[in-house]
């Protein structure tokens, strides 16, 4: 099926809107900008100037703004603010360090474009709608992802807030406590949002795979959200040697053992696949002692990430033993030690039946075949989801992945995504 013909949406969503959401992709763009890409590092000012940026453009339109206890900003129709139920369309403003500018950021300017059509057209929405722009989604800057919906209900750790920044090396919680954020709640776990205040939880995000791409639509439902648990850093150490001199029997390689440990995580994995479940594992960050290392050294130690993800909680589990099993056997093969931080978890999520319901009805409103789909990336909506919230999320297509500057989602397929949103929104009684 080929991408829905912009004539089938109303020309006041595709005119007047698609200009001035271009426009806020483009002058947000210009002052995030980066050597490559852009980077709005979470907790910064940056971060802070383009939630700014979002409120002078919200008021100008007639929006009411305010920032919850969370410094986090909150838009609504003005005849919703004071609404004790309602309806969060919400996303989050920063990226990975020179990353993309639509991974997040689209989230949160669709939700603004509905408030700007329902407050110019003079209507309301089925039940109350506030649009949360979040601070600190993206794990690249500390380590822990989901900060801002974490800190919202509840559930940012001790041992999150204690996670340093990969630049300054402060901690998460003096720089969110640096932003404004009275911390005393946030630390003892109480959450900043009452979530029986909450009907739903509604994201849009860029798909950060192919499929839309591959299938030739601009949209779709999101069924569910993979879980994950990560490492930030491990640290296996051996020791020192020169490469010609150590035979192979006397060898501690820490390097060889990362790769003994890869390779069976990488097997097991394989196998997970061919029995039906889900899984993803990935290393992306590999480093031996910058100072030190050499061509010809056996480096003493080597660190790395580990980020392995699911659909299963029960898949995750079993990954977690699997992960222990195997570094105690290649402990005691290879005369090696693994020294692992702190486990970081976020469980799995599945989307509200009803919500994927009204979001395939209103795909069916605007002209478009319903197509559903699971997330394989993380998002806030998993945090809201396992906190009880009703959730749902919405992708639009976007070609070359995320995470880096080639993100290419085109205005038109985001148009319709938002139009999808509206529908709902419209439409929705409960």
């Amino acid at each position: 099926m080929t991408a829905l013909s912009l004539s089938m949406i109303p020309s006041n969503t595709h005119t007047d809107y698609q200009a001035i959401a271009s426009q806020l992709f483009d002058e947000i763009a210009a002052f995030s900008a980066d050597v490559q890409g852009i980077s709005r590092p979470a907790f910064s000012e940056l971060e802070t100037r383009t939630l700014a940026y979002l409120a002078d453009f919200a008021e100008s339109h007639g929006l009411d703004v305010s920032y919850d206890a969370g410094q986090n900003a909150v838009f609504t129709l003005p005849c919703d603010t004071d609404a004790e139920a309602f309806v969060i369309v919400g996303s989050h403003v920063d990226t990975v360090p020179q990353g993309g500018n639509f991974d997040g950021l689209a989230g949160i300017i669709t939700g603004l474009m509905c408030l700007v059509r329902a407050q110019n057209e003079g209507l309301r929405f089925a039940q109350p709608v506030k649009v949360l722009a979040m601070r600190g989604e993206e794990s690249a800057w500390f380590g822990p992802c989901y900060i801002a919906s974490k800190a919202l209900l509840g559930r940012l750790t001790p041992e999150e807030l204690r996670a340093r920044h990969k630049g300054d090396r402060k901690t998460l919680d003096e720089h969110m406590e640096a932003v404004g954020i009275d911390m005393a709640a946030v630390r003892d776990g109480q959450p900043l949002l009452d979530t029986k205040s909450v009907r739903a939880y509604i994201e849009l995000h860029i798909e950060q795979g192919p499929l839309l791409v591959q299938k030739d639509l601009p949209a779709a439902v999101v069924s569910g959200i993979r879980g994950n648990f990560r490492h930030q850093k491990i640290r296996c150490v051996g020791e020192a040697g020169h490469s010609g001199a150590v035979p192979r029997a006397f060898r501690r390689d820490p390097v060889l053992a990362l790769a003994d440990l890869l390779t069976r995580l990488d097997e097991s994995w394989l196998t997970i696949l061919q029995k039906g479940d889900d899984l993803v594992l990935t290393s992306g960050i590999v480093s031996t002692d910058v100072e030190r290392h050499a061509l010809s050294r056996i480096p003493d130690w080597v660190d790395f990430s580990l980020d392995i993800r699911s659909q299963s909680s029960h898949v995750l589990k079993a990954m977690q033993e699997l992960l222990a099993q195997e570094m105690r056997t290649i402990e005691r093969e290879r005369r090696v030690s693994f020294e692992l931080d702190d486990t970081l978890l976020t469980a799995p999520a599945l989307s509200d039946p009803t919500i994927v319901e009204g979001m395939k009805s209103a795909m069916e409103t605007i002209g478009l075949e319903p197509f559903v789909m699971a997330s394989g990336a993380g998002h806030d909506a998993a945090v809201f989801a396992n906190a009880g919230v009703p959730t749902a999320m919405v992708f639009v297509r976007n070609r070359n992945g995320s995470h880096n500057p080639a993100e290419a989602m085109d205005i038109p397929d985001f148009m319709i995504a938002t139009e999808i949103i509206y529908t709902y929104l419209m439409e929705a009684k409960s």
